[in-house]
């Protein structure tokens, strides 16, 4: 099953199907281009479909461009939730994905997007070129452009400003950026937004955005996970929306996030407006936005235990992270640190960081806190998103204290690992017993639930 979703641009029969039918559960897991017109939508573009010998199909937005195509104007291909791919796959391009939309190359160029994942350069463009269609730099490019159009149409942020907020190196760059993927100019883009009543915001560092996701979304499980593992001070959660600071690459930041019908209303405050692209993909991340919760549905509902729970609780998330270190110290230290990070504007109910790594590896924990505290503050531990699962679970292992457990529950939120069972979890444990499975069998039943165990798991603990 894995192996044809990750084909599917590739179907091109297969997709035409996708759009001749307008599904949208299909938005952001391919590209369709049009020859005719040269420009590229997502598959559910309410425009007329075209002929079958006009239409192209690409795995990302950057390797439309890269081939010459725009995005339209009518359907905003890159206004959908992310490709699914990039948490079910844990090779190097989803890695890199992860990376790239962090601002990883925005932040430290293509060497440090190759040094991170542990490949040189070549090897890296040659892959990406290979599996998405776009080397690294057109992926990054096309990460700036849509982040760039966030700014101009949500911001009052003067267009100068815009171009180095959103990662380009000058203003003619941004400039021909923007008429080369929007085929229009940034002023124009503007204007169009004020036009159609769009709200700016308030001040420079001040946004509101929606996050789309694929439908259902069970909200409303997300927001009791948050509020059952809230640190004080840092986060805030009640029954309608979730608040937290951010501690991101430029500044600090807070965000609420509130969700609605058919989007998640984001309310951003930062200190640094290059941190938005970041920011928004920390925070999908942290949603579970990109889900594609049919399939997953389509795998567990087919067992007779967990499918009374899966139809009655559509759409499950599994929590994710904002910020590698600060998941793995929480795994250890539980939800209220010895001591709390620094005062940021109090906005929403939060007013402090985390701490950071260093100032756990000093605030008197147990050995295993602080000596995991001292490795990832002096960069002997690297926890981030683009690391490879099976690396990253060895050397935590490594670790003296850190559980097969604790490892597997950091893969879990960190990387957005799909497939990982936390059968030894005293609420997943119950689930089970309470849903008719014997905890003992976990690991055999789990078998049929592959790639969706992180998914069972948080269904088990529903039922707990």
């Amino acid at each position: 099953m894995v192996t044809d979703t990750l084909a599917l641009w590739r179907d091109a029969e297969r997709c035409y199907r996708v759009v001749t039918a307008r599904d949208s559960r299909f938005d952001g897991q391919f590209i369709m281009a049009v020859r005719t017109t040269g420009i590229y939508c997502r598959p559910s573009c309410p425009a007329s479909t075209p002929k079958v010998q006009n239409v192209r199909f690409f795995p990302t937005s950057a390797a439309a461009q890269s081939n010459g195509f725009r995005a339209c104007r009518r359907c905003l291909p890159d206004a959908v939730p992310g490709s699914p791919d990039w948490n079910v796959r844990a090779d190097l391009a989803a890695r890199a994905m992860r990376l790239i939309a962090d601002g990883t190359v925005e932040r430290e160029g293509v060497p440090g997007l190759a040094r991170r994942l542990g490949y040189s350069e070549r090897q890296l463009g040659r892959v990406l070129t290979a599996e998405l269609g776009a080397g690294p730099l057109a992926l990054a490019r096309a990460h700036r452009a849509h982040s760039a159009r966030l700014l101009i149409e949500m911001s009052g942020l003067p267009l100068t400003d815009v171009a180095f907020a959103a990662g380009f190196s000058s203003v003619r760059q941004f400039n021909e950026t923007i008429r080369e993927v929007f085929a229009t100019t940034p002023s124009q883009l503007r204007a169009a937004s004020l036009r159609r009543g769009r709200a700016t915001g308030e001040g420079s560092t001040r946004l509101s955005l929606r996050l789309p996701f694929r439908p259902p979304f069970d909200a409303l499980g997300l927001l009791r996970f948050f509020a059952e593992h809230a640190v004080p001070g840092v986060e805030k959660a009640t029954d309608e929306w979730y608040a937290r600071t951010l501690r991101l690459a430029h500044g600090t930041g807070v965000v609420r996030l509130t969700p609605e019908a058919d989007h998640v209303r984001c309310e951003l405050l930062l200190a640094d407006l290059r941190d938005l692209g970041s920011a928004v993909s920390r925070v999908r991340r942290l949603l579970d936005l990109d889900a594609d919760p049919a399939a997953v549905a389509r795998v567990l509902g087919a067992d007779p235990a967990l499918a009374p729970i899966v139809a009655a609780v559509p759409g499950i998330r599994v929590p994710g992270a904002v910020d590698g270190d600060e998941l793995m110290l929480r795994a250890l230290l539980g939800k209220t640190p010895v001591c709390l990070g620094e005062e940021v504007p109090g906005e929403f109910g939060v007013t402090r960081l985390f701490p950071s790594a260093a100032q756990v590896a000093t605030a008197g924990h147990d050995a295993t806190v602080t000596g995991v505290a001292a490795a990832l503050a002096e960069g002997r531990l690297h926890v981030h998103i683009g690391r490879d699962a099976a690396d990253l679970r060895s050397e935590l292992l490594e670790c003296p204290g850190v559980s097969p457990a604790t490892a597997g529950y950091v893969l879990m939120r960190v990387l957005g690992a799909p497939d990982i069972l936390p059968a030894d979890d005293p609420a997943v444990r119950r689930g089970a017993a309470a849903l008719g499975i014997s905890p003992d069998t976990l690991p055999e039943r789990a078998r049929s639930w592959t790639p969706w165990c992180s998914y069972a798991g948080m269904y088990l603990r529903r039922a707990a």
